[in-house]
């Protein structure tokens, strides 16, 4: 390296080892060992504009190592993405620009939440493969708008996650050739020597899942063999994964052992490191050489910024409602519609799938798939094609019996922007899946996750496929809109409010079972969390009904008969209890008025997530237990889900 290279390198070293001492907290291993190959790439390699941190078209960097935060952050302030040297110092610190983990939305320049192992490089994947279908779809003759990379710096670690095998095989199986992953390979794990739990060899793995596979033998020092091995990658027809050898802490007390990976340095352990690198500058302080070497790197990638802006000025002009669509992620569904009548009997899992193909014809960057059950979860879009490698402009993706893989990679297709990607599953399944849904959450991500055969309605399948816990366990995720609908016209208005929800994710859980299509959720204000599905006939209210999906149609069985007893009830459609929590007082008043304490909560699931609705003298009708095996109908009628048990229930309160 030349010495101003060096300067740099060393730059992010110490700027990390500096915050880390500072807040007393952190992972210095990572970030001493790591830096040349996050120099080499962020300086050399990559094009984005700090100016513009969500430029469609820049190349994506996801820290999947997300312990090693203060690397990328010293990247983004030595790259001018708006941190300040004070906020590099609140490192760690409550409500900073500088979190343990990275976090997006938060600070600037980062694009994906991580530090959960292995979901960067899973969303990482979903990137790219957001970037190969944009690309095929909306490129045209004279304008590539969609053209770049998506790189990923992983850990040992993250290779160990099973979910890495996930999304190793679905990205080798999809061709995503402009995906790149440096391995920052340095044996070491928390615990001790990487040999002590695993002993893979990583070329015939990655290989054997389609990919291509080079590494690089110096990682400590050697910027030069780094950028080769990117560029070289550039030309596959493959994703490519670089593996690098480095030395853990290289430079500092400890180095090369776990004992330097989640600790401090020490100031005696700080100064030795110095000694070492030869390093005189004083903490947090950094000569002018060095950072005119940084902004002359960023300095360089303004021509290709400038060069796609002007491009796709022109691409507005002639393509406008195209162009339109990869700058939203709000779908158009003002115009969707319902065929099934009052009366009819469809699954929700059915009225969804017709829904589904109408969002997709009004909605050309609106795409998914599912974990090999696309043909029972009815989430196929029928006219669109598959994705493949020969066909990227497909919009249906097959992930195989890959949960967790599919959700995370989802999570990246719609932080990529430009989209809007859904995944499903049997609702059960979403056991395998929730971390990512999480992340989800956690990030703001307005990912569609659908689950099916959403209860013990599910029946010869039996207690391992019929969802008891999950209902409530999801309910109680901040900042996830679970939606389970009634009926055909409740799928209906969730979808509406599905295209319409950017700033968060969405479950919609959706019934094997065949349901009555309902006259009173016709325009079901479902926006609302829950409404009033059937009034009490009189002026004095007995009690209170409330239900979800399925058991709404019970209940307005089990009002009829409770009239016939002399009981005047109301009946409540509660199809998302966040959103409902999220209304006004007056509204929720109005609907579960304060002074009626009588209420009943009816659902084929858990219990818990009802009480707060009910309240200390009210009943949740509900099942603590796992399923059995046999005819729907019958396991239904056996856990007491008939109107007349439930008209029992009540008299009973």
């Amino acid at each position: 390296m030349e010495k101003q290279e060096i300067q740099a390198v060393n730059a992010l070293r110490f700027l990390s080892v500096d915050m880390i001492q500072k807040a007393n907290s952190g992972h210095p291993g990572v970030a001493i060992g790591a830096a040349p190959m996050a120099y080499a790439l962020w300086e050399k390699v990559m094009n984005f504009n700090p100016n513009d941190e969500k430029w469609l078209n820049r190349d994506r960097f996801v820290l999947s190592a997300g312990h090693g935060s203060s690397l990328l952050y010293s990247l983004l302030y030595f790259n001018k993405f708006g941190l300040t040297i004070d906020d590099i110092k609140q490192f760690r610190q409550l409500g900073s620009k500088t979190p343990g983990h990275p976090e997006y939305g938060w600070t600037a320049g980062v694009d994906a939440t991580t530090g959960p192992l292995s979901q960067g490089l899973a969303m990482s994947v979903g990137m790219a493969l957001a970037e190969k279908h944009l690309a095929a779809v909306y490129n045209k003759p004279g304008y590539n708008v969609i053209d770049h990379y998506t790189f990923s710096l992983v850990s040992d670690g993250d290779l160990m996650e099973g979910l890495s095998e996930e999304s190793l095989n679905i990205a080798g199986d999809k061709g995503l050739n402009k995906l790149i992953v440096l391995y920052d390979s340095n044996d070491v794990s928390l615990d001790g020597p990487l040999s002590l739990s695993t002993n893979e060899n990583v070329k015939a793995r990655v290989e054997a899942a389609g990919w291509d596979y080079s590494r690089v033998e110096n990682g400590n020092t050697d910027v030069d063999a780094i950028v080769d091995a990117i560029n070289a990658a550039k030309k596959t027809d493959k994703p490519s994964l670089i593996e690098i050898k480095t030395t853990i802490g290289y430079g500092a007390p400890g180095a090369g052992t776990h004992s330097v990976h989640g600790a401090p340095l020490g100031e005696d352990g700080v100064q030795k490191m110095r000694d070492f690198y030869g390093w005189k500058l004083a903490p947090f302080e950094f000569n002018d050489e060095i950072h005119k070497y940084f902004d002359e790197a960023v300095e360089a990638k303004k021509s290709v910024y400038d060069k796609w802006q002007k491009m796709f000025e022109k691409y507005q002009e002639e393509y406008p409602e195209s162009a339109t669509q990869l700058k939203v992620s709000r779908l158009n569904t003002d115009g969707i519609t319902t065929s099934y009548k009052v009366g009819d009997e469809v699954a929700t899992r059915v009225a969804s799938s017709e829904i589904l193909q109408e969002v997709a014809k009004y909605n050309p960057q609106f795409w998914g798939g599912a974990a090999d059950l696309a043909s029972s979860n009815k989430t196929y879009l029928a006219n669109d094609g598959d994705f493949t490698k020969e066909n990227p402009a497909g919009r249906n993706v097959f992930f195989g019996v890959r949960e967790f893989g599919m959700a995370a990679a989802v999570n990246g297709m719609n932080l990529h922007g430009g989209n809007r990607a859904y995944g499903s599953t049997f609702f059960v399944f979403t056991d395998y899946l929730r971390a990512a849904v999480r992340l989800a959450a956690i990030m703001h991500c307005p990912s569609i996750f659908i689950g099916s055969h959403d209860s013990i309605a599910v029946g010869e399948d039996g207690p391992t496929h019929e969802p008891i816990e999950q209902l409530s366990s999801f309910r109680a995720m901040p900042g996830l809109n679970l939606i389970r609908p009634a009926d055909a016209n409740e799928t209906l208005a969730a979808w509406k409010l599905i295209g319409k929800t950017t700033d968060r994710p969405t479950m919609l859980v959706t019934s094997r079972q065949k349901l009555p299509v309902l006259a009173e959720t016709i325009n079901a204000p479902v926006e609302k969390g829950a409404y009033i599905v059937s009034k009490e006939k009189g002026d004095k209210l007995d009690g209170i009904l409330i239900a979800a999906g399925s058991e709404v149609s019970l209940a307005l069985q089990a009002q009829k008969l409770l009239k016939e007893k002399g009981k005047d009830v109301r009946v409540v459609s509660m199809p998302c209890m966040n959103l409902f929590k999220e209304q006004d007082d007056q509204y929720k008043e109005s609907i579960l008025p304060s002074a009626i304490e009588k209420r009943m909560a009816i659902e084929m699931g858990a219990r818990q997530s009802w009480y707060e609705f009910t309240g200390l003298h009210g009943k949740v009708m509900g099942i603590d237990q796992f399923g059995a095996s046999g005819k729907g109908p019958k396991v239904i009628e056996k856990y007491g889900f008939t109107p007349e048990h439930v008209t029992e229930e009540f008299m009973e309160m």
